[in-house]
């Protein structure tokens, strides 16, 4: 069940109630909240530009139909020509932002994963029966783990687990991207 630090800080007027756990899980379950916010506002302008290019993709074969439908006239054949020119640059540029909906779509996983992480710690932080068994942390860990789609996200949580800063970590994790994409010849595996 997962507890919610309720009442706000305490610490502009500490009692002797006041803890920095508390602290902490109410300024994790604030971090979780603001990734949520951002990921809900932004879901709305995606969903419009979603349908937006699908009618694109849409009005483009009925002007595919339409233009089959000319006679092959000299005068006809330049236009229809032109138009299918036309529609192509287009479809190519649909396409393109189809690419983009498709990273952005893992991007919001990723940030879900962190609410959910950030979630998983404030929970096992705020529980003083968890908090000091290294069980609970480990589980934790192969907990956030485990959501991890890629292998070097994965690596990149080992290479911190075993002491490398985030730092180090986010640069290894960088290049082995990179060298992913150069070797696939530009290609991105998105899922």
């Amino acid at each position: 069940m997962k507890q919610v630090i309720a009442g706000g800080t305490r610490a502009h007027t500490p009692d002797l109630d006041w803890s920095q756990v508390r602290e902490t899980v109410l300024m994790l379950q604030l971090a979780a909240g603001q990734v949520d916010a951002a990921m809900r506002d932004s879901n709305a302008s995606v969903e419009i530009l979603t349908d937006t290019f699908t009618s694109m993709v849409e009005t483009l074969d009925m002007v595919e139909v339409a233009l089959g439908t000319l006679p092959d006239t000299i005068g006809n054949g330049m236009v229809t020509s032109e138009i299918q020119e036309g529609a192509r640059e287009i479809s190519r540029k649909v396409h393109q932002a189809i690419i983009a909906f498709q990273f952005y779509d893992k991007l919001v996983q990723r940030l879900d994963h962190v609410c959910q992480s950030l979630g998983g710690l404030s929970e096992l932080v705020a529980d003083k029966g968890r908090l000091y068994t290294p069980g609970e942390w480990l589980a934790l860990q192969d907990k956030i783990k485990s959501k991890y789609a890629m292998a070097e996200e994965r690596a990149m949580f080992d290479a911190v687990m075993a002491g490398a800063t985030v730092e180090e970590a986010l640069q290894t994790y960088m290049t082995a991207r990179m060298q992913e994409v150069e070797q696939s010849g530009g290609e991105i595996e998105l899922f």
